[in-house]
Order: C-alpha cells, then sequence, then structure tokens
C-alpha cells in the first residue's frame, strides 16, 4: 500500500492534538501582569507537551521518507503511537491545572513512556516491512537515542512521587536530547 494516506491522516490528527493543547490556556480576566500567573504551570505544561508532540511529528516525517509502502502491521502500530499521542492534550491539562502535582505528572510521563514504546514499535515494523538492510534499519541501528529515552521515560514516573522536579527534569532532559538535531536518517539518504 501507499504511504500517502498514513502520512495525511498522522499530520492531521498531531495538528488536532496541538490545537486542542492551545485551547487549554484560557485568556485571564483582568489586564494586569499579575493576572497572568495564574496561568504560568498551564503554560509551561503547554510548552513541554508541544515540544514533544513536535519531536515526534518530526521523527515520524523523517521516519516515513524512508518508507516506500506501509502494510496492516504499519497501519496499526501508526494508530497505536496517535493513540498515545491523542492523550497528551489532557494529560497536559491535568499537570498544568495542577501545577505539577505528582499524580497528574507521572500520568504524563507515563503517555510519553507509552508514546516512545508506540514509536519504537512503529519503527520495528517498518523495519520488518522493508527488511534489515532498508535505510531505516541502516539509519537508527541499534537506537541508543530511543532506548535511552524510554528508560528515562520510565525513571521519571516513580521519581515523580519523590521529587516533581527532578521527574521534570529528566522529561526535560529527553526533550532537549531530542531537540538536538537527529542527522542518522539524513546521512544514511544522502548516501
Amino acid at each position: 500500500m501507499n504511504k500517502t494516506r498514513l502520512e495525511a491522516f498522522s499530520d492531521g490528527v498531531i495538528a488536532i492534538i496541538i490545537t486542542i493543547m492551545v485551547l487549554e490556556l484560557k485568556v485571564p480576566h483582568g489586564t494586569e501582569v499579575a493576572d497572568l500567573l495564574p496561568l504560568f504551570p498551564v503554560f509551561l505544561s503547554y510548552v513541554l507537551s508541544f515540544v514533544n508532540v513536535g519531536i515526534y511529528w518530526n521523527n515520524h516525517h523523517h521516519m516515513l521518507h524512508t518508507v516506500k509502502k506501509v502494510d496492516g502491521r504499519t497501519l496499526w502500530a501508526n494508530l497505536h503511537l496517535l493513540f498515545w499521542l491523542s492523550l497528551m492534550p489532557f494529560t497536559t491539562a491535568w499537570m498544568g491545572e495542577n501545577h505539577f502535582a505528582a499524580l497528574p505528572m507521572a500520568l504524563f510521563g507515563g503517555v510519553l513512556l507509552m508514546c516512545s514504546i508506540a514509536y519504537a514499535t512503529l519503527k520495528r515494523s517498518i523495519v520488518c516491512l522493508h527488511g534489515t538492510d532498508s535505510v531505516l534499519a541502516r539509519a537508527v541501528g541499534s537506537d541508543v537515542k530511543g532506548k535511552l529515552a524510554t528508560v528515562a521515560y520510565a525513571l521519571a514516573i516513580p521519581v515523580c512521587f519523590v521529587s516533581t522536579a527532578l521527574a521534570a527534569g529528566i522529561i526535560v532532559a529527553v526533550a532537549l536530547m531530542w531537540l538536538i538535531p537527529d542527522r542518522r536518517i539524513e546521512k544514511v539518504i544522502a548516501e
């Protein structure tokens, strides 16, 4: 099957996810800077989530650039990823409204963990379809970066109940790791 519908559907769902998240930013009922201060945790959670969704969109785009065709397994793996990404607006809103409290943050970390697992599942399904000598397989190799992110998210969840600041630091560190441009796929395609 052609990959075009998968790309278009994924782009649409991700755009809707980001739109829903921004709608959680409510306009304050005042005109002073002090009126904005109660919104700061909500804004911070939005920024953190926007960056994470953006990272998934960017990596999804690069990964699909290596794909010639998709099959049923790939379609379901992609829906699995989109399912977990679609929970980002809920966990973002709950975390922001409750000022990064332990349980909402742990749920946010859980969704990030499941997004990471779902992304790895999608990647494996594409490699299975295209072979171990495919562009994607050669580009990601053993994917140490992806595995490290998954482990970090799994660690951040219980850490939330000890220190939400430390858990947030772990989540931000993973995001920063992925913000550094990952040129693995581009390098292999250029070869």
